[in-house]
């Protein structure tokens, strides 16, 4: 059975466990914090979540999740037929992740946590989030998916990133970064998924107990 470790508050994690709902696959959701701990980086290299334990082996990263359920148990599939459209999904993931939710983490400890804000870094990630949209907006189709008319990878990682970039970025630039695009419909239409509905639901609940 597939094990994910990692934590409903992530994103990363809930990427993962969106995947494995929507294919239908059985899994074991296991609680893990990020740890630089010894004992923790000998199961995650990174120290980060989540983390995944298959077949007696175990690897992490997100994205590498994704790209071994599709070639495991590629039904339903979450990429195209076409190479050139797989590769599509691939950029929006890719981009996203690495010019726009990275970005915007940066801020997280001030947003969520009260940390000391850097002037020099509000500006700058402001500048980075304004290039990475730029190239977000001439690649995202919302067609109605973000990739076009099939649910993809790309959901299952950008409709998990939206809320915490949205989340961020409005308590640290009172700004909605994603207003001249049709997020709001999009995220509409995901929640009518029952696995996003799950998903989101263990969010919450983890977020309640925190509180």
């Amino acid at each position: 059975m597939f094990k994910l470790s990692g934590m409903p508050l992530s994103n990363y994690h809930n990427k993962v466990k969106l995947a494995l709902l929507e294919k239908g696959i059985a899994f074991e959701e296991v609680l893990a914090r990020p740890s630089q701990d010894a004992d923790y980086l000998a199961l995650c290299p990174t120290g980060k979540v989540p983390y995944f334990e298959v077949d007696g082996g175990r690897f992490c990263e997100s994205q590498a999740a994704l790209e071994y359920l599709e070639e495991c148990y590629p039904t339903p599939p979450l990429l195209p037929a076409d190479a050139l459209a797989r590769a599509k999904v691939r950029e929006l993931i890719h981009v996203f992740e690495q010019d726009i939710e990275l970005v915007a983490r940066r801020m997280l400890p001030h947003a969520l946590f009260g940390a000391p804000l850097n002037e020099g870094v509000w500006d700058e990630v402001a500048r980075q989030l304004d290039r990475g949209l730029a190239s977000f907006r001439r690649i995202a189709r919302f067609a109605p998916y973000v990739a076009g008319d099939a649910f993809t990878m790309a959901d299952c990682a950008i409709a998990m990133h939206i809320p915490l970039v949205t989340r961020i970025t409005q308590i640290v630039y009172q700004r909605d970064w994603f207003a001249d695009l049709p997020v709001e419909a999009y995220l509409a239409q995901m929640k009518q998924r029952p696995a996003y509905q799950q998903v989101r639901a263990d969010l919450e609940a983890a977020r309640a107990a925190q509180s």
